[in-house]
């Protein structure tokens, strides 16, 4: 019975992971189990470095020595044991594959499900006049071979191997015993007597030479033998091949016995599922190579400002600069403009539009030119600089720079659909593969269910339909419905990509495993969040253990079980502060996590909404991605919030248009701006910051100190020591990525990494500086009885405390201590930062500078990891910023921040086709009262109190007034 009842819990003891103090915890087994705290507690240093990291660990270790040798070594986590540990699965939010070739369709399978269902139903047309196309026959192929003109030579041929590799050594014995005495490899005809031997790396075509004939009247009958033969060796195939030159310039015709088009002489081959796959060469557009988009010289980045010319500087490339009559470009282009009547001296927005493209392009047919005495040709500003472009393969720095003036442009021969023109005129149901990929999930999820198919396709596809229907289905049930199969993988956030492998896992039906989630709610708008919730619970039911790491109301009352971390963050955090189930948490007294989720706790509403003074930055006519040409007013001087469901249109508009077009105007940046008529206001600003999770930095050198411009200042504060003055130290004596002053024997790093065979790499701390980083000349400098290593590290409430007397030390700190991370050290590894403490950073930097009152302020869900204690001071800190006369812009779905912001533009009304609009705009309280707005319709609850049930707050645990505010007087706004 004890045995029993252990299996049904994963023990962990003496987890010591990162900040994790020596922790115990049982977690149930076959559970929904909410990981939860403040952020930096150390959640996930349980959830994925200590639980993820030992069963993934075991699982390689399983493996034979060879095959880890293939997956790399694991490192052992700093736990003592964990007992009852399942083959472990994370899906978190940094595994999004930026490869351009990936997609939403090739990343959850649908796709390859689709190629099959299109090569064995699909339905073939010719490319040109869109008629189906039909079968051929003997006969026909017979009938259009014997109109070739009398005494032309050729070879019947029949394609037995297509673009494989290997040496194809079987195949030539085979053929030599059945009495074939010839074969073409790879355009080339040799004897199977000869010692054929080909790499077995390459990819190879190898046609058997079935007959040789000359055209005349009466080689029907032997015709007739050798094209049967031909089709009979290759699966209806058959190439004739002229062998003295082209005819109607052609080298040689297929015929099939499978698919052509009489009309236009167009004949293709057995549908296969590689036909329909953009990653091989048998189905990719041969222009953009199933990229669906080409790299090309940009003109708007050549010619920046287009009031000028050449002659004063028009295009910023080199060699083109300064462009003079006289000069070896500026004769060439005189002769060109003579023509229009310009020359080198003319503004460009002053020539014409022919003129234009002489200038950029030219017309076909180089001008010719000498230069003293050397001759020239002109053939066009862009393509000159492209051919230079192409010169310089072998330098990877002229490449680079090049490559500054380029951008993505649709490839005109696929029209972006990646897919040969003959694959795109294969149809199911009337659609080609690409036109049921570009429909958002839940029409393409209609389309399948509505697809009506012959009674011998019925039974073909019956299974391929279920497993389509089934992706799509999962795809609907996590919230992704206005996403595209086509859409590109490094398109997506971090919590779409989370949410598309979670339906995907809950395709495979796997039973027995555990999952580890990094927030999933990330980017889903309220209404989507019981989807959500339950899709986990239904992963939970197949007989699987569910961790999520999780701030998210709703689905911490959703979850069987809830593990609470804390009490504080970094230091001051990594220990259980509570565990039980929903009900069990809230009951108890002073704690965080429980106050919030009770309701005795919440974050104010202010009490006066800002006014925006009339100034606004107006953009008018937004038609990036979905956005429906909408004008947009976003008020400055205020704190907006940006809303509306998942898919709804607001990334396209802030991070697609609002953010290129500032930097380009503010910063002289060369960013592509999102498709609009046009922008006004920029000039009420002086100043855009985009503030994201990304790191500070990727190394561990990089810390909080070194960001934030803080450690310049220390080691300006070490130089002017007494110590330091004797010495004659500089303050480059005090930095340890130099030489000089840091440990040399582990360059300044602090540890020495051991390389171990069949094993992870072992990091032990350097016995010269004992971890210090510094030699001991530079650790004998002290200010106030610390040197530069124990300056390193305190954390950042001693730093405050220990340099009060050092104003521009103080403010930095102060400005950390005051986004909530005291907790952190002053030289903590930027690695080691969550995504919320490195955004916090960022925020910390930017208010320790000296503000303008005219910056623009842009977060997208600045809340991701953060707990609401975190939320709390996070809207004090937008709330300094918006004081100081800043404009704060944020994207974001978290109803405690969109219910203190001053303005809310709210779009939708759904996501994909179905949004781009503006649904409702205005103060929080005026959103509420709009009935077509899903973010209203949570607001209002959440402004009346409604959002807080009777379940979660009992008479005695209301909350008490604040600043006069009363409880009664919140539900009545």
């Amino acid at each position: 019975m004890s045995e029993q009842k252990a299996n049904k819990y994963i023990k962990i003891y003496g987890a010591r992971e990162n900040n994790l103090k020596n922790v115990d915890v049982q977690i149930p087994r076959d559970k929904l189990v909410v990981f939860t705290g403040l952020s930096g507690s150390g959640k996930s240093s349980l959830a994925f470095d200590t639980l993820f990291a030992e069963g993934h660990r075991r699982f390689v270790e399983s493996l034979s020595a060879y095959a880890r040798m293939f997956l790399g070594q694991l490192d052992k986590p700093d736990v003592d044991r964990i007992e009852g540990l399942s083959p472990a699965i994370s899906i978190d939010q940094k595994t999004t594959s930026k490869n351009p070739r990936s997609t939403v369709g090739t990343v959850t399978e649908i796709y390859d499900y689709l190629r099959l269902l299109y090569a064995r139903c699909g339905t073939p047309h010719c490319p040109i006049c869109g008629k189906e196309i039909v079968r051929r026959t003997i006969d026909s192929i017979l009938d259009e071979i014997m109109e070739i003109p009398e005494g032309t030579r050729f070879y019947v041929l029949s394609p037995v191997v297509k673009a494989k590799k290997g040496t194809h050594a079987k195949l030539f014995n085979d053929l030599a015993k059945d009495g074939y005495s010839r074969v073409r490899v790879d355009g080339e005809i040799y004897s199977l007597s000869d010692n054929l031997d080909l790499d077995k790396n390459l990819r190879h075509d190898v046609d058997i030479v079935v007959d040789r004939l000359v055209m005349r009247n009466d080689i029907r009958m032997r015709l007739s033998d050798s094209v049967e033969t031909a089709c009979k060796e290759a699966n209806g195939l058959v190439v004739i091949a002229f062998h003295d030159g082209e005819i109607n310039g052609e080298k040689e015709r297929m015929y099939s016995q499978n698919f052509a088009c009489i009309e236009h002489n167009i004949s293709l081959g057995e549908l296969e599922p590689r036909m329909f796959s953009f990653n091989s060469p048998f189905g990719a557009c041969p222009e953009c190579d199933g990229l669906g988009e080409k790299s090309e010289l940009s003109v708007e980045k050549l010619f920046p400002d287009m009031s000028l010319s050449l002659e004063k500087g028009a295009c910023v490339c080199n060699g083109f600069k300064t462009i003079r009559h006289d000069s070896w470009s500026g004769i060439g282009i005189d002769k060109a403009l003579a023509r229009f009547g310009y020359s080198v001296s003319t503004p460009l927005d002053k020539m014409s539009d022919d003129a234009k493209s002489m200038l950029f392009y030219g017309d076909g047919t180089p001008i010719r030119y000498s230069y003293k005495g050397f001759p020239i040709n002109f053939a066009g500003i862009l393509t000159d600089i492209n051919r230079r472009y192409e010169l310089c393969e072998n330098n990877p720095d002229q490449r680079e720079y090049y490559e500054q003036f380029m951008q993505n442009v649709e490839c005109t021969a696929c029209a972006g659909r990646r897919l040969k023109k003959e694959t795109l005129a294969v149809t199911v149901g009337g659609l080609n593969i690409a036109e049921v990929c570009a429909l958002p999930i839940n029409k393409a999820l209609e389309f399948f269910n509505n697809l009506k198919l012959s009674a011998q396709n019925s039974i073909i596809a019956k299974d391929i339909l279920k497993e389509i229907k089934e992706r799509l289905g999962f795809l609907m049930s996590v919230g992704l419905e206005y996403l595209t199969l086509s859409r590109r993988s490094g398109t997506l956030s971090g919590g779409e990509s989370q949410r598309i492998r979670l339906a995907t896992q809950i395709g495979s039906s796997l039973t027995g495993v555990l999952y580890i989630l990094d927030e999933p709610s990330i980017g889903l708008h309220q209404k989507d969040n019981s989807k959500l919730i339950a899709t986990l619970k239904k992963l939970r039911d197949l007989g699987n253990t569910l961790i999520v790491v999780e701030h998210d109301e709703e689905t911490m009352l959703s979850a069987d079980y809830i593990v609470d971390i804390g009490p504080g963050a970094g230091v001051n955090g990594g220990k259980i502060v509570a565990c039980g189930t929903p009900d069990e948490i809230m009951k108890l007294k002073g704690n965080v996590t429980a106050d919030f989720l009770s309701g005795r706790r919440r974050i104010d509403v202010p009490e006066k909404r800002r006014d925006c003074k009339g100034k606004y930055l107006e953009i008018f006519g937004a038609r990036e991605h979905n956005l429906k040409n909408i004008d947009v007013k976003i008020p400055l001087g205020v704190f907006t919030c940006i809303t509306g469901v998942s898919g709804s249109g607001k990334s396209s508009l802030v991070n697609g248009i609002v953010l290129p077009a500032l930097e380009n105007e503010i910063n002289r940046s060369k960013k592509v701006i999102g498709n609009c008529s046009g922008i006004k206001g920029t000039e009420y600003l002086d100043k855009v910051i985009s503030i994201d999770q990304s790191p500070i930095g990727r190394t561990p050198r990089s810390n909080p100190a070194t960001y934030t411009g803080l450690f310049t200042e220390i080691r300006i504060l070490f130089a002017k020591t007494k110590d330091a003055q004797i010495r004659a130290f500089k303050q480059d004596r005090f930095s340890f990525n130099l030489r000089g002053g840091r440990c040399e024997a582990c360059q300044g790093d602090g540890t020495l990494k051991i390389e171990m065979h069949f094993l992870p790499d072992v990091y032990v701390t350097c016995d010269t500086c004992h971890g210090k980083r510094y030699n001991r000349e530079t650790l004998e400098v002290k200010y106030k009885g610390k040197n530069i290593s124990d300056v390193l590290e305190m954390t950042v409430d001693e730093g405050c405390e220990f340099f009060a007397n050092i104003p521009k030390i103080y403010k930095k700190l102060k400005t950390l201590q005051d986004v909530g991370l005291g907790y952190i050290k002053i030289g903590q590894s930027s690695t080691t930062l969550s995504g919320g403490e490195a955004q916090r950073v960022k925020l910390a930097t930017e208010l320790s500078k000296k503000a303008t009152g005219k910056t623009m302020y842009i977060l997208d869900e600045p809340t991701t990891g953060l707990h609401t204690a975190d939320v709390e001071k996070l809207t004090e800190v937008l709330s300094k910023l918006v004081k100081l006369g800043n404009t704060v812009v944020v994207i974001e779905h978290n109803l405690d921040i969109i219910k203190t912001a001053d303005y809310i533009i709210d779009l939708g009304p759904e996501g994909g086709d179905a949004g781009g609009e503006i649904i409702a705009q205005g103060t929080p309280e005026e959103v509420a009262k709009c009935k077509n707005s899903y973010t209203g319709e949570y607001l209002k609850k959440m402004l009346s109190g409604e959002f807080y049930t009777e379940e979660k707050i009992s008479e005695n645990d209301a909350p008490k007034a604040k600043k006069g505010r009363k409880r009664k007087e919140v539900k009545e706004n």
